[in-house]
């Protein structure tokens, strides 16, 4: 049955092939380099490039690529042995570690793939590595991208999130949306594929890894140690991950390990480096939020390098995107975002040059100062999506350069949420020395195992800040069962963040 649909499928869309080439729209259709079969696009192999540069300097922008020169190399050698035995061979294959804590990886249209540190982080080899890293190659190869973009335009995670003033001004719905500001952009790229694709993906990738000289098993093992991550994480905010709108991971374990079993590797050189020297390469990886994006101690905000800090309400939903921080109150109705204000150093003329570029006529304005530094503080009246809305504005010249603090709240609730920002603008200060020693910046690094050492042994010897239960997760260990001596582990240590 499953075949005389996919049969007459292709008959039909040979048919619209037909008539877009009598009517003159023959560019719409192609063959898919992996099914084999026509299908209708809108648009070319040069258009779909051109997207995929365009949404790489967003990803850029917006997410941050990992400053790692080696690790760098490393993932581009890789990523291209694999991308040598792709189907499709008529794009240039980018390779990205993004600067994300997740275990995540996407593929923009045009050849653009990216992992995350976060999943770096959970991965034990090369050839786990190669299995994710050719799962979207295979959704390059496919099209997936291209035929997404044909029902959808744009790179809607990252421009629609630039601002949380935008938000606020959008109701509570758009609001809302902004509680997951930190890392969330680039998530629409793994959910947005159907299970179908992403099953397409899987075997692409696996057989790529297989001709590569790579384990295709590898990616069985990994899926079910990332399931387990989620399922041990899920007590928190959800977080898009690799597993999202993907197939169940159990569907996926059983189908990744059958599909192995019916590929060989043995007309290929075996590539993968050892597991010493795969975990050798991962040694400083960043884990958790960067430190130099700033960091929350409950609802204090402490930016280390450009030294300011910012304590918004209690009970707000608070999130970190691109270089802004902002807050969105919990009914989702007022918000609050701070951000350096380029080409003014002087608070009252960065009022002016805002107030010119927004249409905004600033009331009650006046100078101040806040924390022995020039300020200026107005009010505006604007519209929003969900009707009137009342502006309160700082802006304050710190050493590092004038910043602008908006709130925002419906006119009729202003007066209610006034104390909280005044509250919010006038505790803006230089940050203090005690708050910058407190910044501390998280690293992966390798332990070796002594004689009789369990993972609790181990913790508690190197300082480990992971605990066991996460130690044992993220090295495939059992947390209970003593270390074979001169066993590698994985381990997170905390040390003194210095911009």
């Amino acid at each position: 049955m499953d075949g005389m649909r996919i049969s007459a499928l292709g008959s039909d869309l040979r048919t619209l092939c037909a008539l877009a080439l009598a009517v003159g729209l023959g560019a719409g259709c192609a063959i898919n380099p992996v099914t084999g079969r026509p299908e209708i696009v809108t648009m070319s192999t040069s258009e779909e490039i051109a997207l995929g540069q365009r949404n790489a300097y967003a990803v850029q922008r917006e997410m941050g690529i990992v400053d790692d020169p080696e690790l760098a190399a490393y993932l581009s050698q890789l990523g291209e042995q694999l991308a040598r035995k792709s189907p499709r061979q008529d794009v240039p294959y980018h390779f990205f570690v993004v600067d994300m804590m997740e275990p995540n990886a996407f593929a923009l249209p045009g050849g653009y793939v990216y992992v995350s540190r976060g999943l770096l982080a959970l991965s034990n080899s090369e050839a786990e590595l190669a299995g994710v890293v050719g799962h979207e190659i295979g959704h390059v190869a496919a099209r997936h991208s291209a035929q997404r973009e044909t029902k959808q335009t744009g790179f809607g995670a990252l421009s629609t999130m630039g601002s949380i003033l935008g938000g606020a001004l959008g109701g509570s719905a758009g609001a809302q949306s902004l509680s997951g500001l930190a890392n969330s952009a680039g998530a629409e790229y793994i959910a947005s594929y159907s299970r179908d694709q992403e099953r397409e993906a899987d075997a692409i990738g696996q057989e790529m890894a297989a001709s590569s000289g790579y384990d295709p098993g590898a990616m069985s093992g990994f899926l079910e140690r990332l399931g387990a991550f989620v399922e041990f994480t899920s007590g928190g905010p959800e977080q898009p991950n690799f597993l999202d709108s993907h197939p169940p991971t159990d569907e996926r374990v059983e189908t990744t390990k059958w599909r192995a079993e019916t590929l060989s590797t043995e007309d290929a050189k075996t590539v993968s480096a050892s597991r010493a020297a795969y975990l050798a390469k991962l040694i400083g990886l960043p884990l958790g939020l960067d430190p130099a994006r700033g960091v929350f101690f409950g609802n204090h905000f402490v930016q280390p390098v450009e030294g300011y800090t910012i304590v918004f309400p209690p009970g707000w939903n608070m999130g970190i995107a691109a270089n802004m921080v902002g807050a969105v109150s919990p009914d989702g109705v007022a918000g609050i975002q701070v951000e350096r204000q380029r080409g003014s150093h002087d608070p009252a003329n960065a009022a002016t040059a805002f107030a010119h570029a927004h249409r905004l006529k600033l009331e009650a304005d006046r100078t101040a100062r806040i924390d022995g530094m020039p300020a200026y503080r107005a009010r505006a009246d604007t519209r929003g999506d969900a009707g009137p809305i009342t502006l309160d504005l700082t802006w304050i010249a710190h050493p590092s350069g004038v910043y602008r603090i908006v709130s925002a709240a419906p006119r009729g609730r202003y007066n209610e949420a006034r104390p909280i920002f005044d509250a919010v603008a006038t505790h803006f200060h230089r940050t203090t020395a005690e708050e910058r020693n407190a910044v501390k910046k998280r690293q992966l690094w390798i332990a070796r195992a002594e004689p009789g050492e369990t993972l609790a042994n181990l913790s508690r010897r190197t300082g480990n800040v992971w605990s066991v239960e996460e130690t044992a997760l993220m090295n495939g260990l059992d947390a209970k069962t003593p270390l074979p001596e001169g066993q590698m582990v994985k381990i997170a240590v905390d040390l003194p963040y210095r911009p």
